[in-house]
Order: structure tokens, then C-alpha cells, then sequence
């Protein structure tokens, strides 16, 4: 849990683990005594996998649990005939990083906006345009192209580049 807490994801670490449905695949990383090192859940929809968690606890980083679970999840991958493995992920530097490092290569973007009541009470307002008599709006989380990311910037607070990477297994 304490890996998720620098992350521009911080808003949607879930208290509960989800299941990640076979053939998709759980691993974990763990030290002499049992502790967790790290994590990496892959799911698997037609031929493609994707990684939708990797996190190591942050006494741990930089030692090679990342790379030891990218390994294994490359080898269940190609055992399961699949020849793509992906990511999608936020601004964050070291994990762009990371995913260059170990060879992905970067692709699809758009822009998650977040529009909140409590950082700016218009915002959810001007992303949602009208409402309906009684509503009103607290929070919106949209997605946008990046070719609006300009604009959108003088309207809302808090916006993220999400990325795709992809590897060739």
C-alpha cells in the first residue's frame, strides 16, 4: 500500500485487492522472511495483456523487484501464446522511466480531468455544461484528447497525460 502513495493515481487505490479473472495473473515479490517487496496483477482480454498494477514498497525500489516481476510476467505471457503485454499509466517520471528502461515503448495518450467542487466549486459545472434541477455536480473524472490539453489546463486544476506502453513479448 505505502508504494501507491506517491502516485497521480492516489485517488483510486481500492481498499480491497480485486481479483484479476484466469487466465490473467497475480505475482508477488517477496523478501527471506515473507515481507512483500512488490506486486504486479496482469489481466488478459482476447490477446493482449495488460499490467493494471505494479508497485514496490519503497524500501524496496531500485533492487530489481520490478524488473524480477516484468520477467516472470513476460514468460506466463508468451506461455499463454499472447505477444503484447501493456501499460497504461500517468506523468509520474520514475515510472515513465521504468517502462522505458525495460523496453516498452510509448504510444496511445489522452487526458484525464478532474473536475472537483472542493479545488475550484465552477469546475464541475463547466465539465458537465447543464444539469438537471437539483443535482449538483462534486466531482467528475473525464477522459479528453490531448490535443485539447491546452485548453483544458486553463480551465481545470488537475489533469494527467495517461500513456501507453506497450512490449513485444
Amino acid at each position: 500500500m505505502l508504494s501507491f502513495l506517491n502516485t497521480p493515481y492516489f485517488d483510486d487505490v481500492r481498499q480491497t485487492k480485486p481479483e484479476i479473472p484466469a487466465p490473467g495473473f497475480e505475482l508477488v515479490a517477496s523478501g527471506d522472511s515473507g515481507t512483500v517487496l512488490g506486486i504486479m496483477d496482469v489481466t488478459v482480454d482476447g490477446g493482449l495483456a495488460t499490467i493494471d498494477t505494479v508497485a514496490v514498497h519503497p524500501d524496496h525500489q531500485h533492487q530489481g523487484h520490478g524488473r524480477a516481476l516484468l520477467t516472470e510476467a513476460q514468460a506466463r505471457a508468451r506461455a499463454l501464446g499472447l505477444v503484447t503485454l501493456d501499460a497504461w499509466t500517468r506523468d509520474l517520471p520514475d515510472t515513465l522511466r521504468w517502462y522505458r528502461a525495460m523496453g516498452f515503448i510509448e504510444s496511445d495518450h489522452y487526458l484525464h480531468v478532474y473536475a472537483n467542487y472542493y479545488t475550484d466549486t465552477g469546475e464541475p459545472d463547466r465539465a458537465v455544461g447543464s444539469r438537471r434541477q437539483g443535482l449538483k455536480p462534486m466531482t467528475a473524472f473525464l477522459h479528453a484528447r490531448l490535443d485539447e490539453e491546452q485548453k483544458l489546463r486553463s480551465e481545470f486544476a488537475r489533469i494527467h497525460v495517461c500513456r501507453r506502453f506497450a512490449l513485444t513479448l
